[in-house]
């Protein structure tokens, strides 16, 4: 099973109590404030309230696994993976299983194999549900994660339903500790762990359908004015850009709109809070100029110089271009987000926020399954690889005129990456081209030929090409029974690093050591 919308988080910000035990209380022991923060979490209660903090946002139909080691007699967090939950049980063995051996391959990638894991369902209620029906329904899915885990000969130490604003322990049918009807939340940053991140400047960035909704394309009665400008730039372009000296001429409009737009938004007067910010920047776009940038960047060499915008006071302003961009992609022309969506995602990522850019990468995959620059980038970044080495290319390519462009003949050949960690690095190892007037253009995206072909069909029309639906995924023995296992006797404490800040978006997903590319 591929499922292109998983979403991650670090592999490595947190300890938990090896084996939760009811009735006891946890500490946060502070050594001071250059060193790092410590919370010992050890019943469910507590493990429930750390799921947003060990991601850096709040899930919503998730399957969240988190992965332990022992480290000086405590278990740590290791890895978490995070995947949508399959709206038909028929799927649930596929996902457990896809997400089970994710997690594991990954952590094992890097050296430290899960002795342990956590795992979180959560849902919210549907028509006439409520919580506790929820947990029930979910159950057989918390037994397959446990029995894929088993397998592998690592037991799951607490599994938690949390739904409707409370949570139950598939692990302990112990009614004085976990009672059927459940147990509230607390309230969102009341808990000790809360603090402790708070002081450690850790922020929880809300749901993963906050993050989305700043790329998802516009629906309103403006996006009808938008799809009339992109047919009516799609007429003129799309030969322009076929045409080899045509295409030079788009490449240099292209960029130079690009930059203009952006010192604009840099201009623009700040607003407070993220809706109103991407209302102005929707704002600031008019509709022919998104237009003529989203069709621009069909071209790959043009989109990879465009790629050299990814750090100092030139990265804000261009992922908030990008970003408002893929909003524009509206109608027949959402595979053509995949473009400024990739762009979003390697900004991102350059600039230490892999939560957006796994976020903005997957809905690129979402928008076209073979953009083959967003899978790299997409894998590349789930195997913890370091953006400096494309930085450093792009750089060099924009101070000495020449680049080496990842996205161009191999680019446009559709199909996956040839290996799993080959392809990844091969990314790293070959970046996107940096900014440069001189150089030769590549062939253009399947999209900008596919538009080249219904012109050809009938003159003076354009067909739009319906938007690729995402490639969502299809999604040994173990212990079965209800019985918590036997708590070890020690604490575990969490260690969280600071998280940047940012924003994202996507479909489904998986988080840490097991993202599934």
């Amino acid at each position: 099973m591929t499922n292109h919308s998983e979403t991650t988080g670090s592999s490595e910000n947190g300890d938990i109590s090896q084996a939760a035990q009811p009735g006891r209380t946890h500490g946060a022991p502070h050594e001071g404030p250059g060193d790092e923060h410590q919370v010992t979490l050890r019943t469910p209660a507590e493990l429930a309230d750390a799921l947003p903090y060990l991601l850096g946002y709040r899930p919503e139909d998730s399957i969240v696994l988190a992965a332990l080691r022992d480290r000086d007699g405590r278990g740590r967090f290791g890895g978490r993976a995070r995947l949508g939950i399959p709206a038909s049980p028929d799927d649930w063995a596929g996902a457990a299983g896809q997400l089970v051996h994710g997690l594991v391959t990954g952590s094992e990638r890097r050296g430290v194999r899960p002795e342990q894991m956590v795992a979180y369902l959560c849902q919210e209620p549907g028509r006439g549900e409520t919580g506790r029906d929820v947990m029930e329904r979910l159950r057989p899915l918390a037994q397959k994660l446990r029995v894929e885990c088993g397998a592998l000969d690592i037991p799951v130490v607490e599994a938690l339903c949390i739904s409707d604003g409370r949570f139950w322990s598939y692990c302990c049918d112990e009614e004085a500790c976990c009672p059927a009807e459940g147990l509230p939340m607390g309230l969102p940053g009341t808990s000790v762990l809360a603090a402790a991140a708070t002081y450690a400047g850790i922020q929880v960035r809300g749901s993963l359908s906050e993050l989305r909704a700043r790329m998802l394309p516009r629906e309103d009665a403006v996006a009808v004015e938008q799809a009339a400008a992109l047919d009516a730039a799609a007429a003129v372009l799309v030969s322009r850009i076929l045409d080899a000296d045509g295409r030079a001429e788009v490449a240099e409009e292209t960029l130079e709109a690009a930059e203009r737009l952006m010192r604009r938004l840099v201009e623009a007067p700040p607003v407070s809070g993220v809706p109103a910010e991407d209302l102005r920047d929707d704002q600031l776009l008019g509709h022919d100029e998104a237009a003529a940038l989203i069709l621009g960047l069909q071209d790959r060499t043009t989109r990879d110089r465009a790629a050299a915008w990814m750090e100092g006071d030139e990265a804000a302003p261009a992922m908030r271009l990008w970003r408002a961009l893929a909003r524009r992609c509206v109608g027949p022309y959402g595979e053509h987000a995949a473009a400024p969506l990739t762009l979003a995602g390697w900004v991102a990522w350059s600039t230490g926020d892999e939560l957006e850019a796994r976020e903005a990468l997957a809905m690129a995959l979402g928008a076209d399954p073979d953009y083959l620059f967003a899978r790299l980038l997409h894998q590349a970044c789930n195997e913890g690889l370091d953006p400096e080495s494309i930085r450093r290319c792009l750089r060099e390519g924009r101070e000495g005129g020449e680049g080496a462009g990842a996205a161009t003949a191999d680019d446009d050949a559709h199909g996956g990456p040839s290996g799993g960690g080959e392809a990844a690095r091969s990314s790293a190892a070959s970046p996107p081209g940096g900014r440069r007037r001189t150089r030769s253009l590549s062939t253009p995206s399947p999209a900008v030929r596919r538009r080249s072909r219904a012109q050809d069909r009938e003159p003076g029309t354009v067909t739009p090409r319906p938007r690729t639906a995402s490639g969502a995924g299809h999604p040994g023995t173990a212990r079965t029974d209800r019985t918590r296992p036997p708590a070890s006797g020690t604490p575990v404490t969490g260690r969280k690093a600071a998280r940047p800040d940012g924003a994202g978006t996507a479909r489904g997903g998986s988080q840490g050591d097991a993202e599934c590319p």
